[in-house]
């Protein structure tokens, strides 16, 4: 037997279905902790916990966290120049620890774990854990835990601890409590949301079962309450329960037991947590002491815990087969998605954070990162799509105050958002090789208004959803393009339009060389994008036309004259070129200087933090032909080659789709990675043109969040964009899915080491189940009352109708013929 299998484990002896578990056997070193805690979190789109233990606070090693979706608050103070708003860290309730009596109570750095087995069941959304201790006195004790945070009641949280008394007898004590003093310190190299953000903390109880806490945020003064219910359990034993505690911050229970050894005492942990932004909530402790008298035990809350994610599981199946190394990564990252965005989030005003609800990474705030995971949404669950996009809708006010701030019209969202929807991008951030505070411009980066656009037009295209189009979704378009149209300038002796002083997805470049902040000129990511912006924007405007019946109540399409404006920039925007007619990534971009790759990877090894190796040089990344992620090739995630070629040539430049794969090459070999989201698009690039650094690409962006813990940033969160990202290159990069002039286009390639694939898909209402192999495509459709859906496979047209099933021979698999091959 292994020496990290203990036989008295159950989770070493019967662990749940191996496709379906995350496991870690033994303690975590300190500097590993953070991200273990992170993909051990638990969560339900409205709550999440982050895996921490009950028994640990938060010490500089392990980090007890809870949130929930869009509750912000923003610290201010005289220390506090450039204080951002953040996502709160709430009363911790999972406090739960015990002792023997006149013992120390169990907690970290306390007694000898002889034995420690962790496990996430991705099926079930539990949280299992396991662990044998030692204390001073060599006696023995066997914790079994089970925890979640409930999937069908989206306030209810509950942990199961059972316990074990092996060689010793006398009395147990248990404590169990709620804490509200803590402090958001998850993300210290983030300072301006680091601190205590509650505050008017008060506790309370029910009964002798049931204590409560209650507290609210210093500023946006959100109220929110923890109720918690404590019952202890076992055969043959008598308890005696103590008085609860209430500290000037905290709460908690003190119950004895008394065991003999073999004896089992089973302490369940019932929580319920409410804040005044829930609907149909008055006064949020109300709501919660009424939701847990109505709260069951452990065992009736998973039962209902586990059919909601048996139904979850079967709209977002996405199987390559049970014994290929992708398949547990890929039920991972669904598994952290969807705990983030679930179907709970359809009632909530709460956008896409950039790093879920696992952690403070980014403040909470809502950054591009939507434009990877939308996609993914649409053609699963598009309604929750809808109503993240009304998060962005909501704040466009907000938006078009920040673009009449820079003297511009139409409407600017901001890089990064949070609860107010003003700006709160950073004017300074630290250095992740030096630590010291250095300027930050990101804020520039103003094609997130690009961004949410796309977003809108993507859903609108998959869906066919009208009502949306007319509602928010024309009057988005319609103000990113007035934004982007107000800030182009008319060179008449070209005849060309600029656009000045922005930034492109590439972080590396925010300036010229002596010019850091400036902004780059004639970006070919935001000129291509806003020629495509602006024809989105007329052509939602010429739908609507076309359908008086849902018109918007309130007149939002432009005039003729500026509809006019917008047609003649869309076809003379400028646009760089190098020598050889790849694309330039900006104006003056071939005059940057080549950097020395060999002599920085054998100064630095890894160059991701490039950017911030050069400046701790006292050197500048503007100088050099270098990309933190795709910045041209962005374009390629997001077109097809026909689509570019078109949107180049609109433009009018020649432009050979068969001088794609050199643009590619050239860009490639010029990028550290640096952005967790950058192998997701080069994933997607390099599809067709070289499967085999494709399959290696998405390799690493599914081990995102699951590889190097020692060193990985995801201790502050779940990458959500990459997560969200690498799913969508299987659903629909591999499968070769588009949605395009009302038909659902298909063009299977996979890559190299990927056999077979399954997925099931919603299009335009209709389930649609896929399955790929190297030999053919099955396509089955639900049955169902609803339309044929139009289907074409490589050229081949035809009719899927609700209830059928078509498959297709795959010949020449290496040459695709479909608009993404070129």
């Amino acid at each position: 037997m292994p020496a990290n299998v203990d036989p008295g484990c159950e989770l070493c002896s019967r662990p749940p279905p191996a496709g379906w578990v995350l496991a870690y056997q033994g303690g975590a070193a300190p500097a590993e902790e953070g991200t273990r805690e992170t993909m051990l979190t638990l969560g339900n789109g409205y709550l999440a916990t982050r895996g921490a233990a009950p028994e640990a606070s938060a010490d500089g090693v392990h980090y007890p966290g809870t949130y929930l979706a869009g509750f912000h608050n923003r610290l201010y103070g005289a220390d506090r120049p450039d204080s951002d708003e953040g996502i709160v860290n709430l009363p911790n309730w999972l406090p739960l620890t015990f002792r023997p009596a006149g013992g120390d109570w169990f907690a970290p750095g306390q007694g000898r774990r002889e034995h420690e087995h962790q496990m996430l069941d991705l099926r079930l959304g539990v949280y299992l854990r396991e662990l044998l201790v030692v204390d001073r006195d060599e006696r023995r004790t066997r914790v079994r835990q089970r925890r979640l945070v409930s999937l069908a009641s989206p306030h209810l949280a509950a942990l199961e601890t059972s316990i074990v008394a092996e060689n010793w007898s006398g009395r147990l004590e248990v404590r169990s409590g709620l804490d509200g003093g803590v402090v958001n310190a998850n993300a210290p190299a983030e300072a301006g949301s680091c601190g205590r953000h509650l505050t008017d903390v008060a506790t309370g109880g029910d009964d002798a079962e049931t204590v409560w806490l209650t507290a609210v945020t210093t500023t946006s003064r959100h109220q929110v309450a923890v109720a918690a219910r404590t019952r202890v359990s076992g055969a043959g034993v008598a308890q005696l329960r103590l008085a609860a505690v209430h500290g000037t911050n905290d709460v908690s229970q003190v119950i004895g037991v008394d065991v003999t050894p073999g004896d089992r005492v089973v302490v369940e942990k019932t929580v319920t947590i409410f804040s005044n932004r829930d609907r149909v909530v008055s006064e949020p402790l109300t709501a919660a002491r009424r939701e847990l008298r109505y709260a069951g035990t452990f065992d009736m809350v998973l039962a209902d815990h586990a059919t909601a994610w048996t139904q979850l599981w079967e709209r977002f199946r996405l199987d390559v087969g049970e014994d290929h190394a992708w398949q547990v990564p890929i039920r991972v990252q669904t598994f952290h998605l969807l705990q983030t965005l679930s179907p709970h989030v359809i009632d909530l005003d709460a956008g896409v954070p950039a790093r879920g609800l696992h952690g403070e990474g980014y403040h909470g705030h809502i950054f591009w990162d939507e434009l990877f995971v939308y996609p993914y949404l649409n053609l699963r669950m598009p309604e929750l799509t809808r109503a993240l996009l009304a998060y962005r809708y909501r704040r466009l006010p907000a938006a078009r105050r920040q673009a009449a701030a820079a003297g511009m019209a139409g409407a600017l969202f901001p890089w990064q958002s949070g609860d107010s929807g003003r700006d709160d991008s950073p004017s300074r951030s630290r250095s992740p090789v030096t630590g010291e505070w250095v300027a930050d411009h990101s804020g520039r980066q103003q094609h997130v208004n690009l961004a949410v656009a796309y977003c809108v037009w993507r859903y609108w295209e998959t869906t066919g959803d009208l009502p949306f189009l007319a509602h928010s979704g024309l009057e988005m378009l319609v103000e990113t393009a007035r934004f982007w149209a107000g800030l182009a300038t008319y060179d008449p002796a070209d005849d060309r339009y600029d656009i000045r002083g922005v930034m492109g997805p590439d972080e590396f470049h925010d300036g010229y060389p002596g010019r850091p902040g400036q902004g780059l000129d004639n970006s070919a990511y935001v000129n291509v994008m806003v020629a495509w912006v602006l024809g989105r924007a007329e052509e939602a405007c010429a739908i609507l036309s076309r359908h008086p019946g849902v018109a918007p109540w309130r007149k939002v399409a432009p005039a003729e004259d500026e509809r006019r404006r917008w047609a003649h920039i869309r076809g003379r925007l400028r646009l760089a070129f190098l020598d050889d007619g790849i694309l330039a990534q900006f104006e003056g971009y071939g005059d940057l200087a080549e950097l020395d790759w060999d002599r920085y990877r054998r100064r630095y090894g890894d160059l991701r933090q490039l950017g911030s190796l050069l400046q701790a040089e006292g050197d500048d990344a503007n100088r050099y032909k270098i990309s933190k992620q795709a910045d041209v090739l962005m374009l390629l995630y997001l077109f097809s080659a026909e689509e570019l070629t078109g949107l180049v040539r609109g433009l009018g430049y020649e432009f050979d789709p068969t001088r794609i794969p050199a643009v590619v090459d050239y860009y490639l070999s010029r990028t550290t990675h640096g952005s967790t989201l950058s192998r997701v698009a080069h994933a997607w690039v390099l599809a067709r043109t070289d499967r085999r650094r494709s399959y290696e690409m998405l390799t690493t962006a599914l081990g995102t969040d699951l590889t190097d813990p020692q060193h990985s940033s995801t201790r502050n969160g779940i990458h959500l964009g990459a997560a969200a990202g690498t799913l969508d290159i299987l659903q629909r990069c591999y499968t070769g899915l588009e949605v395009r002039g009302d038909v659902l286009r298909l063009n299977p390639l996979l890559p190299d080491g990927l056999d077979e694939l399954d997925c099931v898909i919603r299009y335009r209402n209709q389930l649609i189940f896929l399955h790929v192999d190297d030999e053919g495509l099955r396509i089955s459709a639900a049955p169902g009352a609803g339309q044929p859906v139009p289907v074409a496979v490589r050229g081949e047209s035809f009719p899927l109708p609700p209830g059928t099933t078509v498959e297709v021979a795959l010949h020449d698999a290496a040459t695709p013929t479909n608009a993404r091959s070129w």
